[in-house]
């Protein structure tokens, strides 16, 4: 079996080495953020944008940020440790910020551990053949606050719309915000074209500052395709002409059915050759 690694703290370490303590802070108390970043064509993609994320939620957290955490160095451990693991040309890469080990729900230190982790993809952004299954997770709703749009490790609102959903049989689930209103699925924001025009919730309905979201609107501007920020209810999405979901990893994911809804799926089609011609430049 071939030994595959990953990099604690800028170290190469086999990945069935233990190195994480049983006090880690995310494992006790999720206190910790983590970015899915692709790896494509050879080609990192859209990093300085994940970086630029984890320091932001790292200064809400209140974190340490130690001056080695930049774009230029995480970009180095990536490709060292995608050549170790000979993960290429395609591949998922995990960077995981925690808290140092230390108190309770108070922390003793601010002081930062980061974990690389890669695994091996087969193919470049693919739209999906079949449309999405998708229905509405009404349980848990999620709530608006400065942790919202963090990507952070404590996930068991996330887990929780998981379950419901192997249980419904679905594809994924639209999530609603304390307002009622639609603000993002399971993994992904979510986009929804109504003539011709491009709709997605704004951040401040609760919804992951996600990367791909970012993308995919810098993208619409510039082929001129009219985008808007408004909050997404059920009525938006049964007067939508097509429902697409992004994110880092899959890049985009057309809705094939929403109840007794079906959609189309040429912007899902377009946006997805977009992402690849960016994967050779």
């Amino acid at each position: 079996m071939k030994d595959t690694y990953c990099i604690l703290n800028g170290h190469l370490i086999s990945i069935y080495e233990p190195s994480v303590a049983f006090n880690n802070r995310a494992f006790r108390y999720g206190d910790a953020l983590f970015e899915s970043i692709r790896f494509c064509n050879n080609k990192l993609m859209f990093l300085r944008d994940h970086i630029a994320r984890i320091k932001l939620g790292m200064t809400v957290l209140r974190m340490n940020l130690p001056a080695e955490f930049n774009t230029e160095n995480i970009e180095e451990q990536i490709m060292q440790l995608l050549k170790h693991n000979t993960h290429a040309p395609n591949a998922r890469i995990r960077l995981t910020v925690f808290r140092n080990e230390g108190g309770y729900y108070t922390p003793e230190t601010n002081d930062i551990s980061f974990l690389i982790e890669s695994e091996e993809l087969d193919s470049v952004y693919e739209l999906n053949q079949k449309g999405l299954w998708v229905d509405v997770y009404a349980d848990l709703k999620k709530q608006i606050n400065k942790l919202s749009n963090l990507k952070t490790a404590n996930a068991l609102f996330y887990v929780m719309a998981g379950l419901a959903k192997q249980s419904m049989k679905l594809d994924e689930c639209f999530l609603i915000n304390e307002t009622g209103a639609i603000c993002e699925s399971i993994s992904s924001n979510i986009f929804v074209v109504k003539n011709g025009a491009i709709y997605t919730p704004p951040l401040n309905e609760g919804c992951v500052a996600g990367v791909m979201r970012k993308q995919i609107m810098e993208l619409a501007t510039q082929n001129k395709l009219l985008t808007f920020e408004n909050p997404i209810t059920i009525n938006t999405l049964m007067n939508g002409d097509e429902v697409f979901l992004t994110n880092s990893i899959k890049g985009v994911q057309w809705v094939g059915q929403f109840k007794q809804k079906y959609y189309t799926n040429k912007f899902s089609q377009f946006f997805t050759d977009k992402l690849n011609q960016l994967t050779t430049h």
